[in-house]
């Protein structure tokens, strides 16, 4: 496990496009697939343009790179949102990296993945037939979830069942539909569905290489409990990563003290 501190935001998101873009190449300059676990929200705005900047720089070929979303939004627990819905997880992918790719380099629809509502059991055989994630990237929610892996009691689930979750439909907690409110819907909780597909925590916690991201303030306070709890609980699910054999946590230090 690495902490790492960076200056500011913009040192962050350049720290973190540099470890995708590397990690991608050494499996590209060989002719070899790439499996990338992506994620959304405001933490990776700057990260995705400076990615797609150097993927077009390289010249990489990036129809041997295959994304993997960690979630998409559900109105009802039964289909995605519309593409076009201000909040979509497939409109910000597009909108924010892969409408910047250059068309020269092979990224097509079919290279990007979500998690379908409708389906969400056909998600983990997926990745595992490509061959499981190279490396997935991931926020932290206030609350200490990772994609919508929501907390839950230890008398609820055990903390080995939990590690075993798969890509499932659930319900979002009032806090996290009220964080995403004032992050992502500028105040308008009536934006914001009440469902989600998420990655489990099972095929995350079987990437060979995870990389956290955090900037917000809010972000210091379940970081902390994770490293005071000093174990994996289910009601801090990012404390699973702290024992994941390849794990990165880069945060900005003008904003988060550890």
């Amino acid at each position: 496990m690495l902490l790492e501190p960076a200056r500011d935001y913009a040192a962050m998101s350049s720290a973190g496009a540099s470890i995708l873009f590397e990690e991608a190449m050494r499996k590209l300059s060989k002719g070899e697939r790439f499996n990338l676990g992506l994620a959304t929200g405001n933490t990776m705005i700057a990260l995705y343009d400076e990615l797609a900047e150097k993927f077009n720089r390289a010249k990489a070929n990036l129809s041997l790179v295959s994304t993997w979303n960690l979630d998409e939004y559900s109105p009802d627990g039964k289909r995605a949102v519309p593409r076009d819905h201000p909040l979509s997880y497939w409109k910000y992918m597009h909108e924010m990296l892969f409408s910047k790719f250059d068309p020269a380099l092979g990224f097509r629809e079919g290279n990007a993945h979500f998690p379908d509502p409708d389906s969400p059991e056909a998600y983990d055989p997926a990745i595992a037939a490509a061959g499981g994630l190279d490396l997935q990237l991931l926020g932290i929610g206030f609350n200490g979830h990772i994609a919508f892996n929501e907390p839950m009691r230890e008398d609820e689930i055990s903390v080995e069942a939990f590690a075993d979750l798969p890509t499932r439909v659930l319900p979002l907690s009032q806090e996290t539909i009220v964080q995403n409110t004032h992050v992502t819907a500028n105040g308008d909780e009536s934006l914001v569905p009440r469902y989600a597909a998420t990655m489990g925590m099972a095929p995350i916690l079987a990437a060979r290489k995870c990389l956290l991201l955090a900037c917000f303030e809010e972000q210091a306070a379940p970081i902390k409990a994770i490293a005071a709890k000093g174990r994996p609980t289910p009601f801090l699910p990012a404390s699973y990563l702290w024992e994941h054999p390849d794990f990165r946590l880069i945060y900005t230090a003008d904003k988060i003290s550890l």
